[in-house]
């Protein structure tokens, strides 16, 4: 037990260190370089001018987004794939991003503000939740198998929509509608609920680890160990689909980062909930964070979309995972 907790620890610690030197890259690196005494300086209130607006107005606001979608991400990532008993499912499989994007793009062919565009994203992937959840349960026999079917077909409607509207869209937006459909973390100006509501989905989900690290035994055990696994399945599915709605809604729709991290950190610190749950959340903050700062600095000044980067980190780390776990 000594060894588990001190294991823990270790891990743990060093997720935050990275997660500190992810914010202090992200903080630091730009058009105009910030050196660490002047970061100090203007984190703590004690420098004004322009470094000190620069950090506090754009790059603080958009490290801090980045960090807590990419935890949001990765949290909800971890969960469904507990839920569905399937080491590389994705939340992005069950339709709710598609349903995020159906409902931002629709607002921004209308030529809504950004607040209405975030709106629409929002209802849209609780309209996509609602949907897949209410068709998979159906008269109650509901299956892992019939959940994931759900969400792929909900998927799939929601890419011809989107598909259609990028159709019919004019010239002039077509541009800002691809950009957010590939995830963009320059217009997160109002991070902090994105970083309140991880917090909060982190507290809300310790509490059931190890039910679900019963769950992920199997359904049948579980039940026999005095799991209720019909009332825990609707939770981890409603948080899970809550945490990728507002990730989707800050960020814009970022994938792989929920498939991969988690996947990623049960390969190296075992299948325990108790601590994969808290690790996935801050290396997915680490990742997103990390390739949101190279997004807009790698050719700058021409800024990437953060989720081409995920893309292509995700891409070949998949594929590995694949061929080293063919079944």
């Amino acid at each position: 037990m000594r060894r588990v907790r001190s294991r823990a620890i270790a891990v743990l610690g060093g997720l935050l260190l990275a997660s500190l030197a992810a914010m202090a890259w992200s903080l630091a690196a730009g058009a105009m370089p910030i050196g660490a005494a002047d970061l100090w300086a203007a984190l703590s209130g004690g420098q004004g001018g322009m470094e000190a607006d620069i950090v506090r107005t754009l790059r603080l606001p958009r490290a801090v987004a980045a960090f807590a979608c990419g935890g949001l991400l990765a949290l909800a990532g971890a969960l469904m794939q507990v839920l569905l008993r399937n080491p590389l499912a994705d939340p992005y499989v069950l339709g709710i991003s598609g349903g995020a994007a159906v409902g931002a793009l629709g607002a921004i062919l209308a030529g809504a503000t950004a607040g209405w565009i975030d709106s629409g994203a929002f209802i849209g992937a609780l309209a996509a939740t609602l949907l897949v959840f209410g068709l998979a349960h159906g008269d109650g026999s509901w299956t892992q198998t019939r959940l994931l079917l759900t969400g792929v077909i909900v998927a799939a409607g929601c890419g011809a929509a989107v598909a259609l509207m990028l159709s019919l869209a004019p010239e002039g937006r077509v541009k800002g509608m691809l950009f957010w459909l590939m995830g963009d973390a320059s217009g997160a100006t109002r991070p902090w609920p994105a970083l309140a509501l991880l917090v909060i989905g982190l507290a809300a989900a310790m509490p059931f680890s190890r039910e679900l690290n019963l769950l992920s035994r199997g359904e049948v055990t579980a039940r026999a160990l005095g799991v209720r696994t019909g009332r825990l399945r609707g939770l981890v599915y409603g948080l899970g689909s809550l945490l990728t709605a507002v990730a989707v809604t800050t960020v814009g729709s970022v994938g792989f980062v929920g498939l991969i991290v988690p996947h990623l950190v049960r390969l190296a610190i075992g299948n325990d909930q108790r601590l994969l749950l808290p690790a996935a959340t801050l290396a997915g903050g680490v990742l997103l964070c990390a390739a949101d700062t190279a997004a807009r600095t790698v050719v700058a000044p021409i800024q990437l979309p953060v989720g081409v980067l995920t893309a292509l980190i995700g891409v070949p780390v998949f594929l590995f995972l694949l061929a080293r776990h063919p079944r």
